[in-house]
């Protein structure tokens, strides 16, 4: 009888994490919040220990331990997310997702209308309407691509289970993207694991249904077809992620080809189609972002950097010196991607430096804002974005935007790290890999 090898270490860390979400379930069943957080953050060390190791013997698998690795982590990240599906979410923006869904199914331009307007009341019930957030002043925020999600799912069923399978529906997609990126690359695929084995991923996804991952499978999806030569495609998915959420628009300089034409006008068009539906409605089109912007960070005190500045006696130049370090260093980093030395394939190592910078410099207040920094540690284990995504949970109870010592828990050690990083105290092990990749 032959002897069967002993597991590699990472895989038991993957294990263990995944035994872990056992109690998690529980607790979010029980919705028992702070039990949620503070196990999510425990996590986030079982996490950490598990992408070092596997990371560190990446390079000694074979093709067969590859494949066999990452059907069983991937099995591991399944039968996490099954057991948060049926689970009440952790925030409420869900539904907000389904009432959208069935204002557009009564034939309401959901941008029309607050939720509480009396125009709608025959829609009100207490499994949604009850739980939308911002009811009573706040048109949705949600752009067009999300919209038609929201209508195409809430058709089939209006309920949070069903809207959050959509969402583990286009994390499957983001997954493939990723899949198809790392082989592009010539990386192991098993390191797509460090994505789908990562808490904040399972719990925002799988546990409240955010529909930031429509956002991260087009962008993935606009990096592989780029990836490939596919520029129609590449504008097509970069605005069909836009228009998700805004974020992804920043990373077009590390998509685009210079001097080509395709890219942008197939974004432009892609974008003139999913907002061609919901023009009726002139400038409010945007919904609530402007009222959202400026709630969350009205004069500047919701902005970490320039919060800090303003501590530091800068007074009423912290935000103008605020705007000014965020476009010189977002602008440098694009004009760096702009005229890179392969303009034939995205610039992964520019498009990951502009998502780190963005989030350095608008230091988001809610933990599912960091959620697209994950899938760029598949090809970068940086310290920065391991910490500022495994330490993002602790929004939930740190207070920010009013308590800056609260903020500085999680931004602190980021920008300490982020710096060391640029000191190339980190980037020695690091810089071969970047080469390969940009």
């Amino acid at each position: 009888m032959s002897i069967q090898p002993a597991p590699p270490a990472f895989a038991i860390a993957a294990g263990a994490l995944a035994l872990s979400m056992i109690g998690g379930a529980f607790a979010l069943f029980a919705e028992e919040h702070d039990t949620v957080v503070y196990l999510t953050l425990a996590q986030g060390a079982l996490y950490a220990v598990f992408a070092w190791l596997l990371w560190r013997d990446k390079s000694r698998f074979t093709e067969r331990q590859n494949r066999r690795y990452l059907l069983y982590l991937l099995g591991l990240a399944v039968f996490m997310r099954a057991l948060l599906l049926f689970a009440p979410p952790h925030s409420t923006d869900i539904y907000r997702y389904i009432w959208d869904g069935r204002v557009q199914a009564d034939g309401v331009n959901p941008y029309r209308y607050v939720p509480a307007d009396p125009a709608l009341a025959h829609l009100r019930d207490d499994a949604i309407y009850e739980s939308v957030n911002r009811k009573e002043y706040a048109p949705t925020i949600y752009p067009p691509m999300a919209q038609a999600v929201f209508f195409l799912v809430s058709r089939i069923s209006e309920s949070v289970a069903m809207m959050k399978a959509a969402m583990l529906a286009f994390e499957a997609l983001a997954i493939f993207a990723l899949i198809e990126l790392l082989k592009a690359r010539r990386l192991p695929t098993v390191l797509v694991c460090l994505y789908a084995l990562h808490p904040l991923a399972i719990w925002e996804i799988a546990g409240s249904g955010h529909v930031d991952i429509i956002a991260i499978a087009c962008m993935l999806l606009a990096l592989l077809a780029a990836e490939k030569g596919m520029r129609f495609a590449s504008g097509a998915a970069l605005a069909a992620g836009a228009l998700t959420k805004y974020f992804p628009i920043v990373l077009a300089p590390s998509l685009y080809r210079r001097w080509d034409w395709r890219m942008p006008a197939a974004f432009a068009a892609t974008a003139l189609f999913l907002y061609l539906p919901f023009l009726s409605v002139g400038g409010k089109v945007f919904g609530f972002l402007g009222g959202y912007a400026g709630e969350e960070l009205g004069a500047g005190d919701g902005l970490y950097i320039a919060a800090l500045l303003k501590r530091f006696g800068f007074g009423a130049a912290a935000l103008p010196i605020f705007f000014a370090l965020a476009t010189l260093t977002l602008v440098s980093i694009a004009l760096r991607s702009g005229f890179r030395s392969d303009p034939d394939k995205p610039d992964l190592s520019c498009a990951f430096s502009t998502a780190l910078a963005l989030m350095a410099f608008f230091s988001p207040h809610y933990a599912w804002y960091f959620l697209w920094l994950v899938p760029f540690l598949c090809f970068f284990p940086r310290p920065s974005a391991f910490w500022l995504t495994l330490s993002a949970t602790a929004l939930y109870r740190l207070q920010w935007p009013t308590s800056l010592i609260g903020a500085s828990v999680q931004y602190a050690p980021f920008v300490a790290l982020l710096i060391l990083e640029n000191l190339k105290l980190f980037r020695e092990k690091e810089a071969s890999n970047e080469r390969a990749l940009a």
